[in-house]
């Protein structure tokens, strides 16, 4: 347990020490994200964009709307039929 503990300080203040504004004399810390920048610090060109139209929405959402619908109709007769939910038929006579 106290080897686990002391890895734990020595990860910890190299990561400090790692991340630290200042970097040291006469070292100045960049962050480089390689999504937005190359490793030399050029500005990486726009990701080319998929367009999402109408079409490609609903070819994504009817199935799995109609599957949904499936479910809970087969789940709500499973609950009728072993007496756990029945509605209560209302007479509204007035």
């Amino acid at each position: 347990m106290a080897s686990a503990l002391g890895r734990l300080a020595r990860l910890s203040a190299l990561r400090n020490a790692r991340t630290s504004p200042s970097g040291g004399p006469g070292r100045a810390v960049t962050p480089c994200r390689t999504a937005v920048c190359t490793s030399s610090g050029g500005i990486l060109p726009k990701p080319k964009k998929t367009p999402f139209g109408l079409i490609r929405i609903a070819l994504v959402v009817v199935p799995f709307l109609y599957v949904g619908t499936l479910i809970s109709k087969n789940f709500a007769a499973l609950l009728e039929e072993h007496d756990i939910f029945v509605p209560e038929d209302d007479d509204d006579d007035d």
